[in-house]
């Protein structure tokens, strides 16, 4: 399914909010249902949840704001939760069965890797960077094993099958040819 500005998840999740993104007089992390995204370009992804107490639909929660446990402690910040800003109002959100829920690791920077589980991901649509090669984007939206969210584009993840995948990767080459079989 396509979606312009705002759009939903496959399935729910319940995550924990940082009240100081939500409430005039916060109150440490609430509970949450994680329902969908918003994507407007030059931000980071936005995240729509439920609020438990209430029941507010809230939108726009950046992803630095949200946890997996109600007890993450650790600091995290906008460039630890998302590389690029989006790029469109119009997106996708994929979540390929196969994947779902597959161990990955994750390199934030080049000498910090962590690892975390495949949750879905999202692909921009109908704009110029889409149309190119080298510069489209799959964001990876992983759930980490430290109770944090990060998005990051294909190169910056890894899937663990260790009944598969070989441990070392290769140099890979950035896609810039597009193909078409009636040139």
């Amino acid at each position: 399914m396509n979606y312009t500005k705002i759009g939903a998840l496959q399935t729910h999740r319940y995550i924990w909010v940082d009240s100081t993104y939500t409430h005039e007089e916060p109150c440490g992390l609430v509970e949450a249902m994680w329902v969908g995204l918003t994507s407007i370009p030059g931000r980071a992804w936005g995240i729509n949840v439920i609020l438990r107490d209430g029941g507010a639909l809230y939108r726009n929660i950046p992803p630095h704001a949200v946890s997996f446990t109600a007890d993450s402690g650790q600091e995290w910040s906008i460039s630890q939760a998302q590389l690029w800003d989006c790029y469109s109002y119009d997106f996708t959100v994929l979540q390929n069965p196969i994947m779902r829920g597959m161990e990955v690791s994750v390199r934030l920077k080049a000498d910090l890797i962590l690892h975390g589980q495949y949750l879905f991901s999202t692909a921009h649509l109908h704009d110029g960077w889409s149309d190119a090669p080298e510069q489209d984007k799959e964001f990876i939206f992983v759930k980490l094993n430290n109770g944090r969210l990060t998005i990051q584009p294909t190169n910056r993840v890894r899937f663990i099958d260790r009944s598969f995948v070989t441990e070392e990767l290769p140099k890979l080459k950035l896609q810039e040819i597009v193909y078409s079989c009636e040139q």
